[in-house]
């Protein structure tokens, strides 16, 4: 089985019966998360039981996404099923943020952590991490297994390191905080998003990251301006087979 299970997509806060960005990628029987945002534990332990996870992998330390690694590191360390840590990849400060809202636990009780930026082998995928601009440091991934590349932004700016990072990809998740004309160097806009799928030749883009009670239709009909794929609005509880 090869699939991505969308665990939420909004930036900032999650909007009423939504969450923060979180993605589980499953392929071939190996799991790995992709951003821990705001709400996101328990839609992903609706897909999955911790103890079946093997990795997680978070772009950057923005409690929208990664404010839930506190919950899963107390669904680890007190939930039972394992018995070894988790492996963790995450820029500079990842843990540390979320270290400072637990005052009794320590997270690498229950996270391998590994860096990002970098490339890294787990199970079927090469993990690469590629800086990107934003706020504070922050690494989009590509994770790419036998016959299949998933791309994912994160919460970054528009870079040529996108076009890098999603070339070929079969799936590009990209951010799509802003709509219209509206720019900035930190964020990426839904035409923005667009121009670099084009650009990468990716097959599908999957727009995400939207600001609480925007428009989504808007946002796939900006990028779909510059881009003439297959594009989605992700929703929560979506699953895409890939």
């Amino acid at each position: 089985m090869r699939e991505l299970t969308v665990l939420g997509t909004c930036g900032a806060w999650p909007e009423a019966g939504r969450a923060a960005s979180g993605f589980l990628l499953e392929v071939d029987g190996f799991r790995v998360v992709l951003d821990l945002g705001y709400a996101t534990l328990p839609r992903l332990l609706e897909a999955c039981p911790v103890e079946e996870l093997d990795a997680v992998a978070i772009t950057h330390e923005h409690p929208d996404h990664c404010a839930d690694l506190s919950a899963l590191c107390r669904a680890l360390l007190f939930g039972g099923g394992r018995d070894s840590r988790l492996p963790l990849y995450c820029p500079p400060g990842v843990l540390e943020r979320v270290q400072a809202m637990e005052p009794t636990e320590e997270l690498r009780d229950a996270f391998e952590p590994h860096p990002l930026p970098g490339s890294h082998e787990i199970g079927p995928f090469r993990l690469e991490g590629s800086p990107l601009p934003h706020h504070v440091p922050h690494a989009g991934v590509r994770l790419t297994a036998p016959g299949l590349t998933v791309a994912y932004s994160g919460d970054a700016g528009s870079d040529h390191t996108l076009g890098e990072l999603a070339a070929g990809a079969d799936l590009f998740v990209a951010g799509a905080t802003l709509q219209g004309a509206a720019t900035d160097p930190h964020l990426l806009s839904a035409v923005e998003a667009g121009r670099w799928a084009s650009r990468a030749e990716v097959r599908r883009l999957l727009l995400t990251h939207f600001w609480p009670d925007a428009d989504r239709g808007l946002s796939v009909r900006e990028a779909a301006a510059a881009y003439d794929g297959h594009i989605l609005a992700a929703a929560e509880g979506m699953t895409l087979t890939l």
